[in-house]
């Protein structure tokens, strides 16, 4: 009681805890951060150690341990054959004083000659071996394989090194050596527990001296480009406090022991805790008490005076449970003292406090840690593991226990789990280096394969010039019947100019839904477009059912829009936009050439959709209203026309969305499929059958040919298939595939769900592109698909998003530039200014399909000026406008 009163400051109630692993959190902030770093007392140093082992790794390393006066040299054999095994040889070379105190050069020449009389012994002279190198000194690194000696301590003088892995690659040597790693001891720690557990994302020492060092996101980091990912963090915890910031909780026995250390006001934090100085604490407190009498009857030795006498391994000893006593009263007895029993008690007990206050410093700081990781990924629970070596955790009785104790006593919503290192510092610099190795491996083996999907300037101006052919062939009535993008007229033979007015009806079929649409087109002052809508569903059973039913469905929705709208019995003009593959010989006649979209209605297709629907009207009883159609439309004409009315440069439509296709002004001239020469008419390509050809073999992939085969109509559409959003979801899962089942994803395991055709939807490449999103929500959408993902496997999914989506958006821009050059080459002109409405889910909501499109319609026709605009409702708001122009030209050519 005596002594817990007299060290009452050293034991550290819960609350204080809690208050340390704040400020500490704080201290983290500090050193990660760009601004605050230089004066930052917890360095936080980069170590550029990207990724933890997953298991997979392979191949034969070296590696270089040093930290102290002896160094060695191991080889490490690791192996995965399914069983995950790890074989080392290793040995111990010393350093002589003189080296030590020595140059740089001299210590490094000294390190090569042990490596290569090491390499001679085991006969792997020949061999040029990956080396990791553990430097357990505070260092500064630029690169995994780059290093700048901070400061050294541990007695080396004046010791400023360059680039270490210049200085060890020797040429005096008659070996090669590929050095891949330089490691600190902390994180050879945490790799090595990684190896066997792979949640393991920290690493800490508590020895002779105390580090830790973790799993830090990318993004947080400051001092290193990047925000992708996550990065080992050395964070220097030793210094923790060097700023004042634990001056409230330091007693004065702590101020004593850095008064008499070697670097006063450095590294408190460590000096509180670790080995070094643990021993050398309970000798202080010995002494004080004995000298106010309440020790050993007030009596003094020179051997209990002199520091470095009460050594951290009798703090181990005494703290036994069943000879603690004994031993106390032995190693009193070595220091000249004649201890009773209570003497014997009293420094049990005052081992136990000095020891448990490092365990629960030791705990808070990592608690501290370990909650930034759980925020950092966001979740509700944290299971993570901790590495850990050091003499004091592994040697002390009780420290681990307390250590475990505090970090669930402050973490209660986390489950932590610690795993005692083996040879962190040699075992731990091979497996950075086997990890740097796969990583390297693994990435060229995915870059080789996306390869094929990275299309060159070369390339898409061949696809340009590709598709100038295919659209001539389409045009001319010569090549028409065997032309894979056919080119149809659509008969709408001019853009608005503004001056359309009236009321016009329009009608929206081209899915499960269909909609009747009032649309009041005004000029003058109040020119604008004002718009009513109403949304029927179609059943299934009419669907697939006949034509009649499905057309008197039709007309009783438009006869219940008109009964909403008050309108009962006015006759008006109708657009009729019916988005599926028609072949028009007029504005207002299109012969149906095929159902799609599960449309299966009997009695349509070769059927005039115009006449059907007139048919329908007049089967109606005493027919209540009477429809003037005026148009049939395809939606991207639509798309066209609705951008037509705010811009009259526009003369180009563009969908890019569940499907793709384009249509544009062409000269009548051209149009071989209509006679007469004069003026111009919109065509309508059906762009998506480009390349059903052959053409585009070259670049197809066999990704592509994946999707194709098992669509729903294998060897059509080849260019929609490349392109648009209904399958580069589809065109990623299938790499995704081919990637886990190479073991380069997902540890090599693929999920039944990553099996099922259609799973990874387009919405997913949009969302996993979004710059503003974090690899966390990526992760969250994998394990949506139940892909169990690590951050490296976010990253790499991110990469195959990307690439499948920049090429979709470069192969339409290379289409879209050989069409706005076909216009300018039409019209003679040097330079041509044009716009084109866009309209489609892919373009509209992919956070870079747009921009990539743009820059390659830049790059591959810089002859003209291209300007994008979003259209709003092209095929409802465009198909009454077509009408309206027809209406408009009609009136005057009645004039």
């Amino acid at each position: 009681l005596q002594i817990d009163k007299y060290l009452y400051h050293m034991r550290l109630s819960e609350e204080t805890l809690q208050d340390v692993a704040q400020r500490f959190g704080r201290e983290m902030e500090k050193g990660l951060g760009a601004d605050t770093n230089p004066t930052a007392s917890v360095k936080m140093l980069p170590t550029f150690v990207r990724s933890t082992p997953d298991g997979t790794e392979d191949g034969d390393f070296l590696a270089l341990d040093l930290g102290g006066t002896n160094f060695r040299v191991l080889r490490v054999k690791v192996s995965d054959n399914g069983l995950q095994k790890v074989e080392m040889e290793n040995q111990i070379y010393a350093i002589p004083e003189e080296l030590m105190r020595g140059s740089g050069v001299q210590l490094f020449d000294h390190i090569a000659e042990c490596l290569a009389n090491f390499m001679d012994k085991l006969k792997i002279k020949d061999k040029k071996l990956p080396l990791g190198f553990t430097f357990s000194f505070p260092c500064y690194q630029t690169k995994l394989d780059e290093d700048l000696l901070l400061l050294c301590q541990q007695r080396c003088s004046g010791l400023v090194l360059p680039p270490m892995t210049q200085s060890l690659c020797c040429p005096s040597q008659d070996f090669d050596i590929d050095i891949v790693a330089v490691v600190n001891d902390t994180v050879g720690t945490m790799m090595t527990c990684g190896y066997d557990d792979h949640n393991c994302e920290v690493g800490l020492i508590v020895g002779t001296g105390t580090n830790a060092c973790y799993m830090e996101e990318m993004r947080h980091i400051d001092l290193v480009e990047g925000d992708e990912g996550r990065m080992c963090i050395n964070m220097e915890w030793g210094a923790f406090g060097d700023d004042g910031v634990l001056n409230d909780i330091r007693t004065e026995f702590d101020r004593e022991i850095d008064m008499g250390s070697l670097n006063p006001g450095k590294q408190l934090f460590e000096k509180m805790i670790s080995g070094m100085y643990m021993g050398e604490l309970v000798r202080l407190i010995m002494v004080k008490m004995a000298k106010e009498g309440l020790l050993f009857g007030g009596r003094l030795t020179p051997d209990l005076l002199t520091t470095g006498h009460f050594e951290t391994r009798y703090v181990s000893a005494i703290e036994k449970e069943k000879e603690g006593l004994q031993k106390a009263h032995e190693i009193l007895t070595k220091l000249g003292l004649e201890p009773s029993h209570e003497d014997c008690v009293a420094t049990h007990r005052i081992c136990q406090i000095v020891s448990t206050r490092s365990a629960n410093l030791c705990g808070a700081t990592l608690a501290a840690v370990l909650r930034r990781i759980k925020d950092n990924k966001g979740g509700d629970r944290l299971r993570s593991t901790v590495g850990v070596d050091g003499s004091v955790y592994k040697k002390h009785p009780h420290f681990a226990r307390r250590l475990h104790k505090t970090v669930r006593k402050l973490l209660p919503d986390c489950e932590i789990r610690f795993v005692r290192s083996e040879d962190g510092s040699g075992k731990g610099a091979a497996m950075v280096t086997a990890v740097a190795y796969r990583l390297a491996a693994q990435h060229k083996a995915r870059q080789q394969i996306l390869e094929a999907l990275k299309l060159s300037h070369e390339k898409l101006l061949e696809v340009k010039q590709r598709m100038r052919i295919e659209m001539e062939k389409g045009l001319g009535k010569e090549t028409h019947a065997e032309a894979t993008v056919k080119m149809l007229p659509t008969y709408v033979c001019s853009t608005p100019d503004g001056t359309e007015k009236g009321d016009f009806l329009a009608l929206d079929l081209g899915g499960t839904n269909f909609r009747v649409l009032l649309v009041r087109v005004r000029n003058g002052m109040r020119r604008g477009v004002e718009m009513h809508n109403k949304i029927y569903s179609i059943p299934v059973e009419i669907m697939q059912g006949t034509g009649e039913e499905l057309f008197d469905h039709i007309v009783h929705c438009i006869s219940d829009f008109l009964e909403y709208m008050g309108m009962k019995g006015v006759s008006l003009p109708l657009g009729f936009t019916f988005s599926f593959p028609c072949h028009q010989t007029n504005l207002d006649e299109g012969i149906l050439l095929k159902w799609t979209k599960g449309f299966k209605a009997t009695g349509c297709e070769g059927e005039d959709v115009v006449n059907l629907l007139k048919e329908a009207i007049h089967r109606r009883e005493a027919s209540e209203f009477d429809l003037d159609v005026v148009a049939v439309v395809n939606d991207t004409v639509g798309t066209m026309m609705t951008c037509g009315y705010e811009d009259p440069y526009c003369e180009v439509g563009l969908i890019v969305g569940t499907g793709s296709n384009a249509c544009y002004m062409e000269e009548m001239r051209n149009v071989e499929l209509v006679e007469g020469e004069e003026g111009r008419m919109c065509v309508n390509m059906e762009w998506g059958a480009f390349g059903d050809s052959g053409c585009l073999d070259d670049i197809r992939t066999e990704f592509d040919v994946a999707v194709d085969e098992l669509s729903l109509n294998p060897g059509k559409q080849r260019f929609e298939k490349m392109i648009s959003g209904m399958y580069l979801g589809e065109i990623v899962r299938n790499i995704l595939m081919d990637f886990t089942k190479r073991g380069l994803l997902f540890r090599g395991r693929i999920s039944e769900r990553l099996k099922t055709r259609g799973i990874f939807e387009t919405k997913f490449l949009s969302q996993i592109e979004s710059d503003c999103l974090a690899l966390l929500q990526v992760r969250s959408i994998l394990q949506h698909l139940g892909l169990e993902s690590t951050c490296d496997d976010s990253i790499i999914v991110k990469e195959v998003c990307a690439v499948v989506a920049r090429r979709a958006a470069q192969l339409c821009g290379a289409a879209m530039a050989a069409v706005v050059d076909k216009i300018r080459d039409n019209r003679g002109l040097d330079f041509l200014k044009v716009t084109v409405g866009v309209d489609g889910t892919l373009y509209k909501l992919h956070p870079h399909f747009s921009t990539v499109m743009q820059e390659t319609v830049k790059q591959l026709s810089p002859k003209c000026e291209v300007t994008f605009l979003q259209s709003e409702d092209g095929s409802g708001k465009g198909a009454a406008l077509i009408t309206a122009v027809a209406c408009r030209i009609r009136e005057a050519g009645q004039r």
